[in-house]
């Protein structure tokens, strides 16, 4: 049988085939393309139905849905941001803060959060609660306490702003100040507060030196009067004890040797009132 050439109205038919069957497998392949969703690691997917938010979420992974269903990625990771705030203290000084907070929203209530936030929850509601609550607490103490207590102050803000970021379902997780700096007037007066105290100090520690000094000079001649007297006084009674051991030891004969010894010879005369007669001691008498 001879070979037959198609005529051009089968062969527009055979392409017309041909043509649609690639558009339904396109159309199949984005069908079901739209059907898969991936939720990368770190994050929650919120599942929407033409506006509307589903009561439940997609953990990261491959997920299957339909078509007219979108999911919006919401980040649960924890994440830093520094504000810069100006804030006034208690004496109305002027204070510039570098603030950095650390926070991660609550994965269990991301479709709350994009239901009632959306996914500019940041700038929506973490900036004007970190502003109020450092506003608030730093307005509780003085210019010159913010520097001697800094610690106190920076937890007592991140306590106020944790309870403020509760409400959104947002944790944080901690905070810092990286920076706090006053105007210049205000600093070089504590400066110049705190030399006057350092030279206050320095005074005072001077003058309890001499103090101290004049107390241990007082002290060593007390003390070498003290030891001069009592050495006098064992002086003396040496001597005393001395003399008490001699007397002691003198008997009425060593006393008349010593007598004999020390006598020239010569006899004691005595004048009567006439002045004419001797009186004659006898030996025996002046023994």
């Amino acid at each position: 049988m001879p070979f037959e050439n198609p005529s051009p109205r089968h062969a527009g038919r055979k392409f017309g085939v041909v043509i649609t069957v690639l558009l339904i497998l396109f159309i199949v392949a984005v069908v079901g393309m739209s059907c898969v969703t991936t939720v990368p690691t770190g994050h929650t997917g919120v599942v929407t139905t033409f506006g509307s938010v589903e009561n439940y979420t997609y953990d990261s992974g491959v997920h299957f849905k339909l078509p007219w269903q979108r999911v919006v990625m919401m980040d649960n990771r924890i994440q830093k941001q520094t504000v810069d705030l100006s804030c006034f203290s208690s004496d109305i000084q002027e204070v510039s803060m570098v603030y950095t907070v650390n926070y991660q929203i609550n994965q269990a209530n991301a479709q709350n959060i994009y239901r009632s936030i959306g996914t500019e929850y940041y700038n929506t509601v973490i900036v004007p609660c970190i502003t109020e609550s450092t506003k608030v607490i730093t307005a509780k103490y003085t210019a010159e306490n913010l520097v001697s207590q800094r610690s106190s102050l920076a937890s007592a803000i991140e306590v106020e702003l944790a309870e403020k970021l509760k409400a959104f379902n947002i944790e944080l997780v901690s905070t810092s100040i990286e920076d706090m700096d006053f105007t210049d007037a205000f600093t070089t007066a504590v400066e110049e507060k705190q030399v006057a105290q350092q030279n206050k100090l320095r005074a005072e520690t001077e003058a309890e030196r001499a103090k101290i000094e004049a107390e241990a000079d007082a002290a060593v001649v007390r003390i070498e009067a003290q030891a001069e007297a009592d050495a006098r006084l064992i002086e003396a009674e040496a001597e005393a004890e001395a003399n008490r051991r001699i007397a002691e030891s003198l008997t009425d004969e060593i006393l008349q040797n010593r007598f004999y010894d020390t006598w020239d010879g010569a006899l004691p005369k005595v004048t009567g009132e006439s002045g004419g007669n001797l009186i004659n001691v006898p030996l025996e008498d002046l023994s």
